[in-house]
Parts: C-alpha cells; sequence; structure tokens
C-alpha cells in the first residue's frame, strides 16, 4: 500500500485563498443580507474584451476543419506567440528561442522546484506569495530561509544578514505588499546573486501594472541577469486570462548549475516529458492580445483594477491604516500593529 509523503504534514490543513473562500462563505450563511467586496485573491472580474472574444472564436472554428485543426503543438509553446512576447514584452533582450510557453506562472513556479529537486537551499521573501514556500515543502524541502523584508525597507531583503542559499525567490512587482524594486534594488540582487553563486527566480507576474516608466518592468533589463536570474510570467495579470490559463518563463541560455550544466536544457526536457503545451486556444487568444486592439483592451483593465486599488487605499487611509502598495501594483499591504491580520480580515 501507498504510504502518505511526510512533506503533506508539514502543510496547514488549507491553503490560503481556499480558506479566504471557506470563511466568507460561512459568514454569508450567517448574514445572508450582507454585501461584501471581495480583497481575497488576485483573480479578474471584467469579461473578455471582443478582441480576444473573436481570437478564441475564430481559433475554435479553424480547429473545427481539416486545414485549421491542430493536435499537440511544440511544448515550447508556438513560436509567433514567442516572437511577440521577445519583441512586446522584452524588447528582444531575450530571444523567442529563451522562452517557454506554459498554462500559467504557478505551474510552471511547481515545475521549476521539481526541476530543482529537494537538495537545495532556499531564501523567500517575508511576506510573499503561498505557493514558494509551500510547493518547495512539497518537493520535501527543508532548507527554508524566510528573509524579512520590511517596509521601512521598502519590502527589500537585508541581504548581509541572508545565510547561505542556492535559490532566492523575489517577487517584484510584490504579491502581498504592491511594492516594485527599482533598477538600483534589481542592481544590487544581481550583483549578490553572481558573488554568491545563488539563482534568482523572478515571478514578473503583475510588471503591466507598473505605472512610473522609470521602474523595471522585467529582471533583464539589469546587466548581469541573464547569468543568474529565470524570470516566469502571466497572462492572468496581463490580459486577464485567469480562467483561461496561459503564462510563459524565460530561461537564458547562459544560464548553468554549478558544474556548468545547461539549465535550459534540462528545463526544455522536463517539460518534453511531463508538459504537453500550453490550450492552442490560449495561444491564439495571446496571440490576438499583442495587436494594437488587444493592447488597448489590456490597457483599459488594468486602468480598471488600478483605480479600484486606488479607491481602496484611499478608504483604508480614511480609517486611520498605514497603507503601502496601490501605485504600481493592484495590491495593498496595510499595517495592522500588533494585531492579528486573521482578526482584522474577519
Amino acid at each position: 500500500m501507498v504510504i502518505r509523503r511526510n512533506c503533506f504534514k508539514n502543510l496547514k490543513n488549507s491553503y490560503l485563498f481556499p480558506e479566504i473562500s471557506r470563511r466568507k462563505n460561512l459568514f454569508l450563511e450567517k448574514n445572508p443580507e450582507a454585501k461584501l467586496i471581495s480583497l481575497g485573491i488576485g483573480d479578474t472580474v471584467l469579461p473578455f474584451g471582443p478582441i480576444l472574444t473573436k481570437a478564441l472564436t475564430t481559433a475554435s472554428i479553424e480547429l473545427g476543419t481539416e486545414e485549421g485543426y491542430i493536435g499537440y503543438g511544440d511544448e515550447q509553446g508556438m513560436y509567433e506567440l514567442r516572437e511577440k512576447i521577445a519583441s512586446e514584452i522584452y524588447k528582444n533582450q531575450i530571444s523567442p528561442d529563451e522562452i517557454f510557453i506554459s498554462d500559467g506562472a504557478k505551474c510552471d513556479i511547481g515545475r521549476l522546484q521539481t526541476l530543482f529537486g529537494n537538495d537545495i537551499r532556499i531564501g523567500l521573501q517575508d511576506p510573499s506569495y503561498p505557493v514558494y514556500i509551500e510547493g518547495s515543502i512539497l518537493q520535501g524541502i527543508d532548507k527554508i530561509t524566510c528573509i524579512p523584508c520590511p517596509f521601512t525597507y521598502n519590502f527589500f531583503p537585508e541581504l548581509s544578514k541572508i545565510p547561505p542559499i542556492d535559490l532566492l525567490y523575489i517577487c517584484s512587482p510584490n504579491n502581498p505588499t504592491g511594492a516594485v524594486y527599482t533598477h538600483e534594488e534589481l542592481q544590487q540582487l544581481v550583483s549578490y546573486a553572481k558573488s554568491k553563486k545563488i539563482l534568482i527566480l523572478f515571478d514578473g507576474a503583475y510588471s503591466s501594472y507598473i505605472q512610473d516608466p522609470a521602474l523595471p518592468r522585467t529582471i533583464f533589463e539589469i546587466d548581469g541577469a541573464k547569468e543568474v536570474a529565470i524570470e516566469v510570467n502571466s497572462f492572468s495579470k496581463y490580459a486577464g486570462f485567469t480562467g483561461l490559463r496561459l503564462g510563459w518563463s524565460v530561461i537564458p541560455r547562459e544560464l548553468a548549475y554549478e558544474g556548468g550544466e545547461s539549465i535550459w536544457k534540462d528545463w526544455k526536457r522536463l517539460n518534453a516529458t511531463i508538459f504537453n503545451g500550453a490550450s492552442i486556444l490560449s495561444q491564439k487568444g495571446g496571440i490576438a492580445v499583442f495587436k494594437k486592439e488587444g493592447m488597448d483592451e489590456i490597457q483599459f483593465r488594468i486602468n480598471y483594477y488600478m483605480k479600484n486599488a486606488r479607491e481602496l487605499k484611499s478608504a483604508f487611509v480614511s480609517l486611520g491604516y498605514q497603507v503601502f502598495g496601490g501605485e504600481n501594483a493592484p495590491y495593498l499591504w496595510v499595517q495592522v500593529p500588533k494585531q492579528n491580520s486573521w482578526d482584522i480580515f474577519q
């Protein structure tokens, strides 16, 4: 009989977002007349725009014809989509060959954790997105360091206090604090990683929300980053694809293990083994959003969510809270000194 893995004993009974949903539903059962504004998960609420809807409809019809039918695609993703991402997102600093299309950043993070296994030491921003730590626990990793990133330090890790690690998770714009690192701060991280032989797993899922043109939208704007960083990103946030599922990861050719072996080569091999590629429909939709009309639809959605963030921030401030974020990311970090956050939530 199969024995349960010990790692499940180290997880909380419920993942964060289902727990939020459970509490919300319980409250509504007791207070059916209540009207709630959900602040709990980075989901989207606006329907698809006409450009995306048309692209998905056309692709569906094409798949119903002999001429337009596509079965399994390239596990690395459609070249046309990778070319669009390389030119539009990375300004050709990254080649299409270094981009791998996926079914979302969260899924890619899980597969990257599989790639690197459990015999590594990892560092996590604290606070940070729960998948980083819980996915690591599921891999059986027991050398996990939570690195304090206090608001007094712009939610940036104090590099001098980081113990020896192999892999560092960085999310900017940050979920959940809304903080965005500057070029100077990312340069510090890249230089530190090179000096300490650390690999950075950079989550840029909210980069499209950056309003300040002086702030970097990708770690690959930083000199030397291609030698030490992997970047994951997502159409869920970029274009409102949360249910459609589409994302990508960037694995630079320069990246190598301690022994000099190619990380790019192993990532391609792993994907070919356990992943059959993102949905053809999703990828066709992804290609469409890079058209002029598609980019206009994206900007409309970003403006909508950022307006919500600004209004919520104003409301919290009016209640006397100190609030961070909401300027270059749709997240707010509300300080509740000497109080339990779950109590405040309730």
